[in-house]
């Protein structure tokens, strides 16, 4: 099992770049890998929802994942995001057809649509957690799975399911989160999943964070989330003010559609091509978006 100290700090969650005609730009996303391992990211994470591995095929999320530990060759983690489904026969029949061999962890989001009780949540892990050879980590994001993982499950879990090893926290409840970390078992993660919520969520002692805005700005992000684990909240949040006012322009057309303009205008993907039923930014909003990025390369030029 991975130590948990390289899961801790920032993981981006990767896009996945397609051409014009929808089909995968595995050179974009070399470029995008490449780009976020100088930066200095900790780890990454292939296939979440970021990476849009819903509108995949189980062959093309093979493949991705096959390329991406090739380039990655052992240089920093990777953490493997299909495992989300309202059916927990499906997650526990990708256990057995994926090859995983280099996998670091596997990211789990709460099952979505048939709003669980909490202890159908609980067995749905407890079933995923018995099946696994690998490390898994929560996603809970109730604004996705219309179903929120409480604290006191997301707690039993981590004391009842010893292959659960942390948790992507993006309920956005600070009094939630708070409860899990003053409670949660030693050497538990619990890792920011929402952007704008992880200078808080750090200064309350959480972990780290897995990143969409990484993408764009891996040395930017993961300089704020050192500095958030070295307790220098000053400086932390100086550097998260630096992009604070990116965040909403990343996301008022759904992600990974906001970020995917971000990489264009970086010249990282050629495309901001997304699959239905999600579409491109608007143009409009592109404008404002990329407008954003110039000040920031001003600011950062200066």
């Amino acid at each position: 099992m991975i130590p948990i100290e390289k899961l801790k700090g920032t993981g981006t969650a990767l896009v996945t770049p397609f051409d014009e005609h929808g089909k995968i730009d595995f050179d974009s996303l070399e470029k995008v890998i490449e780009f976020n391992i100088e930066g200095g990211v900790d780890y990454l994470v292939s296939l979440g929802t970021t990476g849009e591995a819903v509108t995949l095929s189980r062959k093309e999320c093979q493949s991705i994942l096959d390329f991406t530990l090739e380039k990655v060759n052992h240089r920093i983690p990777v953490v493997f995001g299909v495992f989300g489904s309202n059916n927990t026969e499906v997650v526990l029949e990708r256990l057995t057809t994926y090859r995983l061999d280099g996998v670091a962890a596997l990211l789990a989001a709460s099952p979505y649509y048939n709003k669980p009780s909490q202890e159908g949540i609980f067995r749905h892990y407890q079933k995923i957690g018995e099946k696994s050879n690998y490390p898994i980590i929560i996603y809970n994001v109730p604004g996705r799975t219309a179903s929120n993982i409480s604290a006191e499950t997301t707690l039993r879990i981590a004391r009842e399911i010893p292959n659960v090893i942390g948790t992507k926290e993006a309920s956005g409840d600070l009094e939630q989160i708070n409860t899990i970390l003053k409670y949660r078992p030693e050497n538990f993660l619990v890792l920011s999943g929402d952007d704008p919520c992880t200078l808080a969520m750090m200064a309350h002692g959480a972990d780290g964070v897995i990143s969409v805005i990484s993408n764009a700005y891996p040395h930017e992000w993961s300089d704020m989330v050192r500095a958030c684990r070295n307790r220098n909240y000053q400086k932390a949040a100086k550097l998260f003010a630096e992009l604070q006012d990116i965040h909403p322009w990343l996301y008022v057309d759904g992600n990974p559609c906001g970020i995917k303009g971000a990489l264009k205008y970086l010249g990282l993907i050629d495309s901001m091509e997304v699959r239905l039923p999600l579409v491109p930014m608007n143009p409009k909003n592109y404008n404002s978006l990329i407008r954003e990025q110039g000040k920031i390369n001003q600011r950062t030029a200066s």
